[in-house]
């Protein structure tokens, strides 16, 4: 697979991660019993959930331990606020042309590739009266983790997020604690797209060998997901019901943000030579040029000479 997150998980690999966790609640229930007579590390437990609470930003969403305060609006300038003259300079950060495929090769590529950048001829996707961005992902996914580095970038060249939380993916996954967001709780406003997003799950392992329930895709959203990803793969992408991308375009991907923090992924954007600077905008300025073959190539500070050029790559459907 590799490079898009499946939702049905092998069965080995769900009975590896149930022994694990099985373990883990066997410690806990130890080290419960060794402090259950101590009332002052029954406050510091306490206290610490409250913590916890509080970096998660919502009762229901998944763990953070991403930056807070200051530190967060100064990532979040970052990442929505990389300018023009890096993006142009990066254009397609070397995304393999193979990967861009008409939507009659979405079963072969799907089953092989499990990540692909395709052109698709459905009905319209709209909402509001504009083009609809869709994404459906989730929060321990370490695909989707990186995904949303690109998206937040493509979006923002279009209209303005509010109230974007830090989050990780998955501890046990590939690519374990991939530093990324949650758009659970977040607000997105623009004159050109609308843009909807379903986290379906948190990072928080629910004991049954997945992760707790966070947003439920509607019937119409799930039957795209299933009309151009049979296999059932995250993150998922349908712009405007003309373009639809699953997984990550190499070369970018998780590997690339493992063991960073927020703060040096987002200050690494700004630097159009770094390898995740490659990946991330050359991914989020593909996403870009669907979004302007869609707007008119409006606006003019979103749709440049370099993003015009990259619609010409896009597969025809």
């Amino acid at each position: 697979m590799g490079k898009a997150s499946r939702t049905k998980r092998e069965p080995d690999r769900r009975a590896r991660i149930a022994a694990q966790r099985e373990a883990e609640r066997r410690r806990g229930q130890r080290k419960r019993i060794y402090l259950a007579g101590g009332s002052v590390l029954v406050v510091a437990i306490i206290a610490i959930a409250f913590v916890i609470f509080k970096g998660s930003g919502s009762s229901t969403s998944g763990a953070s331990n991403g930056p807070t305060g200051s530190a967060l609006a100064k990532v979040t300038s970052e990442v929505t606020g990389v300018p023009a003259s890096v993006t142009d300079k990066i254009a397609g950060g070397g995304v393999a042309a193979d990967q861009f495929i008409p939507g009659s090769k979405i079963a072969s590529a799907a089953s092989t590739t499990g990540a692909y950048f395709a052109t698709v001829n459905g009905k319209a996707l709209t909402a509001n009266g504009k083009p609809e961005f869709l994404y459906m992902g989730a929060e321990y996914c370490p695909y989707c983790a990186a995904e949303r580095w690109s998206m937040i970038s493509a979006l923002s060249r279009f209209g303005t997020f509010t109230g974007l939380t830090t989050k990780h993916s998955s501890s046990t996954d590939v690519d374990p604690n991939t530093p990324t967001w949650t758009f659970y709780g977040s607000k997105y406003t623009s004159n050109y797209i609308s843009f909807t997003s379903v986290e379906e799950t948190t990072n928080i392992p629910n004991g049954s060998g997945g992760y707790t329930t966070l947003q439920t895709p509607t019937s119409a959203q799930a039957l795209l997901g299933q009309t151009y990803d049979s296999t059932g793969s995250i993150p998922f992408i349908d712009i405007g019901n003309k373009y639809v991308e699953v997984g990550n375009l190499q070369p970018y991907g998780p590997q690339l943000l493992t063991g960073k923090t927020w703060a040096q992924v987002a200050t690494t954007l700004s630097q159009p030579t770094s390898t995740i600077a490659q990946g991330a905008i050359g991914n989020a300025n593909y996403l870009t040029a669907a979004i302007c073959a869609q707007t008119g190539n409006l606006p003019a500070t979103a749709c440049t000479p370099t993003i015009k050029g990259l619609e010409s790559n896009l597969a025809k459907a």
